[in-house]
């Protein structure tokens, strides 16, 4: 299949624990930042324990799982399994990731944006804000964000459904907040433009194909954004992913890093650090989370040092590739 005339072909996005650590040490120094990494800590513990009673357990009806026989049956054959029972204890596992994977992403959106400025936006579907996850005004400007949980949810139809949404309802945000110009983010909660299926830039093209010629400011060819103008208002659309996401809804490239720690915090108990050596199957997990790098005399406050790993290991989904130096 040719490739699409104005496709962006993302950088890698990489970094290094060095400079991920030297980051970790200035967010530390960071009065207002170490209280935000506190107050999110606080929120998302409270979110988590709500959510983690409400997961399928004791109670749960083979009815709600979802699962697929054949995938089952041939999941069975690879782990040489010879009764049900066995199967059991890898199904509830997936049961339950699934069910965290879309409140997850809304329990985020609602603890951070708030932190920030922004307004979470719990519209209905099928409304004319149901597109609206976040809004903020600032400097007679309409700032909306869609989230999505991941890198590659989107297919075609969606896209264009967004493009759709966009196109006909912002003039009308615009109007509701009293102002003449919407910056509209759609936004990945994790993941990197490389990662992406391109779907998200989709909407771009979308935007581009439906708006007469005259009224495109900026095309969103070889980039990740464009801006029109419809019914004398005048629209900016932007992808946003991961890291570039985090930083923009506080204007502050720290804003990543405290959310990290908050989530970290929050899910992880500091303990010992693991003496013996675990043997990884995914081959390069072992390297991903080592903390050969870190200097002896490196220690703040935010984060333990059996928290350490955890921090690489989450920062990792916001990379194409974290570097061991």
């Amino acid at each position: 299949m040719p490739r699409l005339t104005g496709l962006p072909r993302p950088a890698p996005m990489t970094t290094t624990k060095t400079e991920l650590l030297e980051q970790l040490r200035k967010l530390d120094a960071n009065k207002a930042g170490r209280e935000r990494v506190l107050k999110m800590e606080t929120d998302f513990r409270k979110r988590i324990s709500l959510h983690i009673d409400s997961l399928p357990l004791s109670d749960a009806q083979f009815s709600k799982f979802n699962t697929n026989p054949f995938v089952l049956l041939i999941h069975t054959l690879k782990q040489k399994y010879k009764y049900v029972s066995e199967i059991e204890q890898d199904i509830l596992p997936a049961k339950l990731f699934s069910s965290m994977e879309t409140s997850a992403g809304r329990m985020i959106e609602q603890v951070v944006l708030p932190i920030y400025g922004w307004e979470y936006v719990p519209s209905s579907m099928h409304s004319t804000e149901s597109l609206i996850d976040g809004k903020q005004t600032k400097d007679k400007i309409l700032r909306l964000a869609t989230l999505k949980s991941g890198p590659r949810c989107l297919n075609d139809e969606m896209s264009e459904n967004i493009a759709d949404s966009i196109l006909t309802h912002a003039p009308e945000w615009a109007k509701a907040a009293n102002v003449n110009e919407v910056d509209m983010t759609y936004g990945v909660l994790y993941g990197t433009k490389k990662l992406s299926n391109k779907k998200d830039w989709h909407i771009l093209r979308n935007i581009r194909e439906k708006t007469p010629g005259t009224n495109l400011l900026e095309s969103p060819n070889n980039c990740w954004r464009c801006k029109f103008i419809k019914d004398d208002i005048t629209i900016t659309v932007t992808i946003r992913i991961g890291v570039e996401l985090w930083n923009h809804f506080a204007e502050d490239s720290q804003a990543y890093l405290e959310m990290a720690c908050a989530v970290i915090r929050a899910c992880v108990t500091p303990s010992d650090t693991q003496l013996e050596e675990y043997q990884f199957t995914i081959k390069d997990l072992k390297d991903i989370i080592s903390l050969d790098v870190v200097p002896d005399d490196y220690n703040i406050s935010l984060l333990q040092r059996s928290q350490w790993e955890w921090f690489f290991f989450f920062t990792r989904h916001f990379y194409d590739s974290l570097s061991n130096t």
